[in-house]
């Protein structure tokens, strides 16, 4: 049987994105709405990458589901005020992130993302940057359980008609790197975000990228 396309699936927030300071604002003011002190910048890091839900959840494991879903209400909530009121601190891409992207498109692969942010807040991130005609598919929370469930990887290699053996899964947190598990797809770290990289080997990273262009490096070999 002829093999699918080649597939590049993404996250965003620390892999394609760095939007660290607003999700730091945002887990901040979400917090002080119920008279909670923040978590430290350490802790939010490393939930980045889970659905809101399930990091409200790991932040405070103790609390009821209710609190815990107000707190992920009021974390949306507070991104939507700093947009609105073009608060929101600029949200670049990673150094050589746009150049590798245009790159890979221009050698036949395909392209997706499957990330933690909302429908809304991915669309509105990747049309900033002028790349969101670049995916062929966007898979997020809004209609999949958090990673590290494998249904947003597998929901875009459908969408892209590619089969597992011929994609990858670029993340920056373990989060991604076990979904590329349970999905049976190659997973590629990158050490510029949330999550280190022994961590990401350890939980299955073929390689772990260094920056940009050694990421596709390791995707061209």
């Amino acid at each position: 049987m002829k093999p699918g396309p080649k597939l590049a699936v993404f996250d965003c927030d620390g892999t394609l994105i760095d939007s660290q300071i607003n999700i730091i604002r945002a887990m901040a003011s979400s917090f002080a709405r119920h008279g909670l002190a923040a978590p430290d910048d350490h802790a939010t890091r490393r939930i980045v990458g889970l659905s809101l839900l399930e990091a409200m959840q790991a932040l405070l494991p103790d609390a009821d589901l209710e609190l815990q879903q107000s707190l992920a209400d009021d974390y949306k909530a507070a991104f939507q005020r700093l947009r609105a009121d073009s608060a929101l601190d600029p949200e670049p891409l990673y150094p050589g992130i746009r150049r590798l992207l245009d790159a890979l498109h221009g050698d036949g692969w395909q392209l997706a993302v499957a990330t933690g942010k909302s429908d809304r807040g991915l669309r509105l991130a990747l049309e900033h940057h002028g790349i969101h005609h670049l995916f062929v598919s966007l898979q997020t929370a809004d209609r999949h359980p958090s990673k590290p469930h494998p249904s947003m990887l597998r929901a875009a290699l459908a969408e892209a008609g590619a089969q597992a053996g011929q994609a990858v899964m670029i993340g920056d947190t373990i989060f991604d790197i076990a979904m590329g598990q349970a999905a049976g797809v190659r997973s590629i770290g990158v050490d510029w975000g949330y999550h280190e990289a022994d961590e990401l080997i350890e939980a299955g990273a073929a390689a772990v990228a260094r920056d940009a262009g050694h990421l596709q490096e390791l995707l061209r070999g």
